[in-house]
């Protein structure tokens, strides 16, 4: 019965994956996110139901609009993969619940800024405005999660990027972060606590770190890279909704 759940969760997950990759591409242009139907970039001829099944249309179309013959982007199928897998990882750990719920909406909404900072370099305030105000809702309705850690991670998260952003300006004269990773942190610390925060910035900037030096390795170029900060915080934050307790009880071990 478990496994039978499982398979549904991730089917469910797939469909709500392809809803996000619409978002994903249309969120930055300032289009509707419900109309007109999907259609292919190349030719604009509307995607027939039976070519817009996640994942098995573009097995059957092998990676091409039937119309023109435009290839179509793998990352789709990432996205609804993702969001596939995220819905079963979240059945494991919150079971059928209205935490979980949560939580998976909190995680594609994570998803879609993550897509949408790294191929426009912005983070829609549509989403973490609006996020905000979520946030504090559903800590009503979360029990490991009090209004008022939703609240003091709120600040936190977003006064704790803005200070470093601020110390930046004001020691190099330039732009080091974006207002927008401030408005994400800020919705993060809503949903997930200061507790949260705290391990979000700690993951982002360990695993962003990480990143840039590969990116440079593999470059061979010693460049002060332009690296998105918004997909290492939404990484970091849910690694803290899947492990964090785990996490922060081990660190308090160690040290």
């Amino acid at each position: 019965m478990s496994y039978l759940i499982e398979i549904t969760t991730f089917i469910f997950g797939l469909c709500i994956g392809s809803f996000l990759n619409v978002c994903i591409f249309r969120l930055p242009a300032g289009k509707s996110i419900v109309h007109p139907p999907s259609a292919c970039p190349g030719c604009g001829v509307s995607i027939r139901f039976y070519d817009n099944i996640p994942v098995l249309s573009y097995i059957f179309l092998r990676g091409r609009c039937r119309n023109c013959s435009a290839p179509i982007a793998f990352r789709y199928v990432l996205v609804e993969l993702l969001a596939g897998a995220l819905a079963v990882c979240t059945y494991i750990r919150f079971d059928l619940s209205i935490e979980g719920a949560i939580y998976y909406a909190f995680i594609a909404a994570l998803l879609v800024i993550t897509f949408i900072d790294i191929d426009h370099r912005i983070i829609p305030d549509i989403i973490s405005l609006s996020g905000i105000p979520l946030g504090l809702t559903a800590s009503f309705f979360i029990p490991s999660l009090r209004p008022v850690d939703s609240i003091i991670g709120l600040l936190a998260g977003g006064g704790i990027l803005y200070a470093v952003a601020w110390g930046y300006g004001l020691i190099t004269g330039k732009e080091g972060m974006g207002g927008g990773d401030i408005k994400l942190l800020a919705m993060i610390g809503a949903f997930i606590g200061w507790k949260g925060v705290l391990l979000t910035i700690f993951m982002a900037s360990a695993i962003g770190t990480l990143a840039g030096v590969l990116v440079m390795l593999k470059t061979k170029k010693n460049l002060k890279l332009a690296i998105p900060f918004g997909p290492f915080l939404a990484i970091g934050a849910i690694i803290y909704i899947f492990f964090g307790n785990e996490l922060i009880i081990w660190y308090w071990n160690v040290i």
